[in-house]
């Protein structure tokens, strides 16, 4: 009952909330982004939804406008050379992911679940389909985010996901919002750059 109706229920009232009570700290980091680095407030990059269908997930933009397009982080050489100070900033508090909540009230996203993979990120999304996660909503947070994020080898996970898929729960949920919360304010687990391959694979 919960997966099917009271999730997205949920996911529609905590978005429209959220959207509601920090709008006005949209409009700062729209400015601070804007007067930093000229060029668009917003990052839309095309990722992996349910069943595997695409989307374009929409982000803050935390990098110079130049940074080589549709390549996840850990492929970029020296990362932190393409990152602004305000996207450093935005990276390390998770504030850049705000806009999603816009996404979450379209129904793309839900509030937790599987964090979207890059179209192209193959090996992570090859690793989701064995155990389910990629027909699960993918979500601002999920069960791999609050345990290892970008620490985690792509096999450990795309487990986590496939977990957070089979035992899917109201009572999951609220576990992972409260330790994405507090992980947030410890800054825990952000690592620029992740492992993002295979156990195994060259870096």
């Amino acid at each position: 009952m919960y997966r099917k109706f009271f999730k997205r229920a949920l996911d529609i009232l905590l978005s429209a909330a959220g959207t509601l009570v920090l709008s006005p700290l949209f409009l700062l980091i729209s400015a601070a982004v804007k007067l930093e680095d000229h060029g668009p407030v917003f990052f839309s990059q095309q990722r992996i939804g349910t069943h595997r269908r695409p989307f374009r997930i929409l982000k803050f933009r935390t990098m110079r406008v130049d940074t080589p397009h549709d390549t996840p982080t850990h492929l970029l050489e020296n990362p932190e050379q393409w990152i602004t100070r305000v996207g450093r900033v935005l990276r390390k508090t998770s504030l850049d992911e705000l806009p999603q909540i816009l996404q979450i009230l379209t129904g793309r996203m839900s509030v937790v679940g599987p964090r979207p993979a890059l179209w192209n990120q193959y090996d992570l999304i090859a690793e989701r389909e064995k155990y389910g996660a990629n027909d699960v909503t993918p979500g601002l947070t999920g069960w791999a985010q609050v345990n290892g994020r970008d620490s985690l080898e792509i096999e450990e996970k795309a487990r986590l996901d496939g977990e957070y898929a089979r035992e899917l729960s109201f009572r999951l949920d609220v576990k992972i919002f409260f330790m994405t919360l507090v992980n947030v304010i410890r800054r825990q687990d952000v690592v620029e750059g992740g492992t993002g391959a295979l156990k195994g694979a060259e870096k």
